[in-house]
């Protein structure tokens, strides 16, 4: 038996009956756009993160009291409970470590309002405290004026680098530098603009300014922990430089032998690995979420395929009786239930697809339907349709033609 005929005849069968098939389908379509479009909002959620993470930059590292994802409960009292990351600290590798190019040692302060003459920014300024490493070490590129030194931070004087959104805001089509603004009620002269940076997560990083470390403690005070910022010489001794952080910051902060870390370490890579370890097991349970839809689905095939059994059973009768086999009637029907379980699958994809290419229009996620999705949809829709499909098939391969053809 060729497959032209029973592939005609299963689409014959489905346009006959269109509401009944359209019903059955509608649980292979729910299951298939659920894999399509979870995977695709996933999969383009995860490039988005991994180029934001990238702007971390190959060669750095950070050191901070806490984790990098936020802990409740016990594991948050256990981190606060550590001694805080000091100056002391950042001098300490930057005098010790031969792998290490740039130490920034910095601080922040969320939610500032910034001032300048009868204007005013929203709260949302976020204000660091930072060496003159800061920059570097962060990635961050003055396009006009200078940035921090030394002098700045051992004077404590009242200097900023500002982000072009406050430069928008506040002094639109005038030069900045050298004009006063108000940070935290003080007066400070901007010294700097930095390139505009874009955003991070849907957060803006040209809302943002940096003054001298020292000065940002007479505002903010002393008593939180610094984040430390380092930049290795060259991605071949990045690997080297972390291990080297890690074994000076153990010494200075005399952490006792077989004792774990009282600081965390942590690169765009571990952030990576780590939100990748969280997606796979979203991955695993929208595609078990699918499964349960694509098994419904299956026992409305078979429904259907029984139905389509009882009412050709005449037809079954005339085809014996003319020399068909029972591998015949065995693979005609299903060839019938793969291909309705099939195109069901290939409308799920189509609408997965043109879901995935609206969220790209509306939300800063790139479009990205990966091709496993697809493959691995139309692959369960096979199995689906073989599975639920062969009871119905073997029922009719064993139908006696004499009380075939007598049927009514």
């Amino acid at each position: 038996m060729n497959l032209v005929e029973p592939i005609r005849m299963a689409f014959n069968s489905l346009w006959a009956n269109k509401l009944r098939s359209s019903l059955t389908l509608l649980g292979v379509i729910i299951g298939v756009f659920t894999i399509i479009g979870m995977q695709s909002v996933i999969v383009g959620f995860q490039k988005n993160v991994h180029k934001e993470l990238s702007a971390l930059g190959a060669n750095v590292f950070q050191v901070q009291k806490y984790p990098s994802v936020n802990m409740g409960g016990h594991d948050r009292h256990k981190y606060r409970n550590r001694k805080d990351i000091t100056w002391e600290n950042g001098k300490a590798i930057q005098e010790y470590a031969t792998h290490v190019a740039a130490v920034g040692i910095e601080n922040w302060e969320f939610g500032a309002v910034v001032k300048y003459g009868d204007k005013r920014t929203s709260p949302s300024v976020r204000v660091a405290g930072g060496t003159p490493e800061f920059a570097i070490s962060n990635g961050y590129f003055v396009e006009r004026g200078r940035f921090l030194t030394d002098s700045d931070v051992l004077h404590n004087r009242n200097v900023v680098v500002v982000g072009v959104d406050i430069i928008e805001e506040l002094l639109p089509n005038v030069d900045p530098l050298g004009k006063e603004i108000k940070v935290a009620g003080k007066p400070f002269r901007i010294i700097g603009v930095f390139q505009e940076m874009g955003s991070r997560f849907g957060n803006s990083r040209d809302n943002r300014l940096v003054i001298p470390l020292s000065t940002w403690e007479s505002l903010y005070g002393t008593n939180r922990s610094v984040n430390l910022t380092i930049r290795a010489k060259s991605a071949d001794e990045f690997q080297q430089a972390m291990d080297e952080v890690n074994s000076i910051l153990r010494t200075v902060r005399k952490v006792p032998l077989g004792e774990p870390n009282d600081f965390e370490i942590w690169s765009s890579e571990s952030q990576t690995a780590q939100f990748d370890n969280m997606t796979r097991m979203v991955r695993f349970a929208a595609i078990g979420i699918a499964s349960i839809s694509l098994l419904v689905a299956g026992i409305g095939i078979m429904n259907i395929m029984m139905v389509t059994v009882t009412e050709r059973t005449r037809e079954i009768g005339i085809r014996k009786a003319i020399g068909a086999q029972r591998g015949d009637i065995l693979r005609q029907f299903l060839i019938e239930s793969i291909i309705l379980s099939v195109i069901g699958g290939l409308i799920g994809i189509v609408i997965g697809i043109g879901v995935a290419q609206v969220l790209s229009k509306v939300t800063p996620l790139p479009s990205a339907v990966p091709l496993w999705t697809i493959m691995l949809a139309l692959v369960f829709c096979s199995i689906i349709g073989l599975f639920f499909g062969l009871y119905p098939a073997a029922k009719a391969a064993k139908m006696d033609p004499i009380e075939s053809l007598r049927y009514e």
